[in-house]
């Protein structure tokens, strides 16, 4: 498990301990983006690794850095002679508190094998959180626009995914848009995606100045991940139209496309 942590002191001890509950979880691995607080401290006295940025780098490169530690991890754990599969990574935000307990639904079907990514449904009546909604259209429309397959909650960062369906999908895009980059990604690799309704809650972000502050970044990196998205195959397009097909074997037609598994909803 990953938890992309900037300043989370107050929560990020409780998350750690409700995490640890959860079935299969044998590691946490918290990267303090750039924190000034003792977000570092407190998760190494709740019991994960912990990996340090030296500056606040954004939350994709804090999921980089998750994950590779949980590689060199496994790679150590080879040397030792205790060889296992990889483990699966699920990526959990720092501000989940207590309720990340209930994160289990989301590593069953990857598990299963049934899906290659999950990503989470907050229950309806917490899905704007305090939010305008507008980061979360321009998002849905662009995955929508760029695979077919229209996300629900394209910005949660409540994730599990293989080990694969990651390495598909690096190098991941940079700050608030990795989640939709993600998806995208994910989806173009052939891979199956699902979404899965679990009782998690953020600490709701309001609409103070600072707010609307956090989601114009938000949407700038999200436009950014997605115009990258839409611009390579039109390259890719242009580039064969005027010098033919490269040489190099072209990657088959995709195993699956996204579908949505939504658990207890009511309509």
């Amino acid at each position: 498990m990953v938890i992309a942590a900037k300043n989370e002191a107050e929560r990020i001890g409780t998350t750690v301990n409700a995490a640890r509950t959860l079935p299969g979880v044998d590691l946490i691995v918290v990267v303090d983006d750039g924190s000034t607080d003792r977000t570092a401290e407190l998760a190494l006295e709740a019991g994960a690794m912990v990996l340090r940025h030296s500056r606040n780098r954004g939350k994709g490169a804090a999921m980089e850095s998750g994950a590779e530690g949980v590689r060199a991890l496994e790679e150590d754990e080879g040397v030792e002679g205790a060889l296992r599969a990889p483990r699966h990574l699920l990526f959990l935000d720092a501000d989940l508190g207590a309720t990340a307990k209930g994160a289990a639904p989301l590593v069953e079907p990857v598990l299963e094998g049934t899906a290659d990514m999950t990503i989470a449904l907050f229950p309806a009546t917490r899905m704007r959180l305090g939010g305008h909604g507008f980061v979360v259209r321009l998002a849905r429309d662009g995955v929508r626009r760029v695979t077919g397959w229209e996300p629900e909650q394209p910005l949660n960062g409540q994730r599990c995914l293989t080990r694969e369906a990651f390495a598909a999908a690096r190098p991941l895009a940079p700050g608030f848009g990795v989640e939709t980059g993600l998806t995208i990604d994910v989806l173009r690799g052939g891979f199956r995606v699902v979404e899965v309704e679990v009782p998690l809650e953020h600490r709701a972000t309001g609409a103070d100045l600072r707010a609307q502050l956090h989601r114009a970044h938000q949407f700038a990196d999200v436009a950014r991940a997605l115009a990258a998205r839409e611009l390579r195959p039109a390259l890719r397009r242009t580039w064969r139209g005027v010098f033919g097909r490269p040489r190099s074997t072209v990657r088959g037609r995709s195993r699956g496309t996204g579908r949505v598994a939504r658990k207890n909803r009511q309509e």
